[in-house]
């Protein structure tokens, strides 16, 4: 098991950091979206969010790749491969493949991380400084 969630770690950070340089780049081409997913990605760009996309894109793959605070860049990636995911639903079904995958792996990884993760789901958190003092 743990062989399987380093590989699809590293595979899903090379993928997050390749997607993310295209996004300013431009080397890999990309298939024109349709008409009203054009518009919608059209909006994200004329408002400077696809950017911001992209670089988290490229910092949560770089955080995968290296192995440190996976559990954080697996936190920030979810709202992002659920945009990514409901765009294809909305705008274009078949092309979202790729989307599917990401999503798909992005769940392994949660579920491989599930140990580190578990302390985000208390029911009541306790702000630090309430803590009682160590000893």
């Amino acid at each position: 098991m743990k062989t399987t969630v380093t590989i699809v770690r590293v595979f899903l950070g090379l993928l997050l950091v390749v997607f993310g340089l295209n996004g300013f780049f431009g080397f890999l081409p990309q298939p024109p979206p349709p008409a009203a997913g054009g518009e919608f990605l059209g909006a994200l760009m004329a408002g400077g969010v696809m950017s911001v996309v992209k670089v988290f894109e490229v910092v949560i793959g770089a955080l995968l790749l290296s192995g440190r605070f996976v559990p954080l860049a697996l936190v920030m990636l979810v709202p992002i491969a659920v945009g990514i995911v409901l765009y294809h639903v909305q705008f274009d079904l078949a092309g979202g493949v790729g989307a599917y995958l990401v999503a798909a792996m992005l769940a392994g990884l949660l579920w491989g991380y599930r140990g580190s993760l578990m302390p985000l789901l208390v029911t009541r958190a306790v702000p630090l400084a309430d803590r009682p003092a160590l000893a």
